[in-house]
């Protein structure tokens, strides 16, 4: 009997999946705990709408993360930081800093997590980052720490 997961099942498949289950099973088990329905025409209609619309909203937010990405590698973030005499910061600008200054400064929101920041920066300077974000778009911000 073929049926469609409502939930992950360990060792049987994943939500949404069209599995072949035996009619044991799909009766005795996974219908009662409601883990899944039985593949008729209408629950397939279903569940095929349900992933268009996925797919049309993965797509829409793949084209807003590319105009992220197209704006971010225009931008030159400039952060003001106490310095001492040699060009050495006092403390550092972390990926919370960055995330901040660029949600003031240019009213884009980026989730500091994202950034592929290894340490906070700690020099004076132009530094360029990488903003992972979706998978496959990946921005470049340039930033310019500069002294107070």
């Amino acid at each position: 009997m073929k049926v469609i997961l409502k939930a992950d099942i360990k060792g049987v498949g994943k939500r949404d999946e069209v599995i072949n289950a035996s009619d044991g099973y799909a009766r005795n088990f996974l219908f009662p705990k409601n883990l899944a329905v039985e593949a008729n025409k209408e629950n397939m209609a279903k569940l095929k709408a349900k992933q268009e619309s996925a797919k049309y909203q993965k797509n829409q937010e793949k084209e807003e993360a590319m105009k992220i990405a197209d704006k971010l590698s225009k931008i030159l973030l400039k952060i003001k930081v106490k310095a001492g005499e040699n060009g050495k910061i006092f403390g550092g600008v972390s990926s919370k800093d960055i995330a901040q200054e660029l949600a003031t400064q240019y009213h884009i929101e980026v989730d500091k997590k994202k950034m592929d920041l290894k340490e906070t920066i700690k020099t004076l300077g132009v530094h360029n980052i990488e903003i992972k974000l979706f998978e496959g778009v990946i921005g470049k911000l340039r930033i310019d720490v500069i002294s107070e």
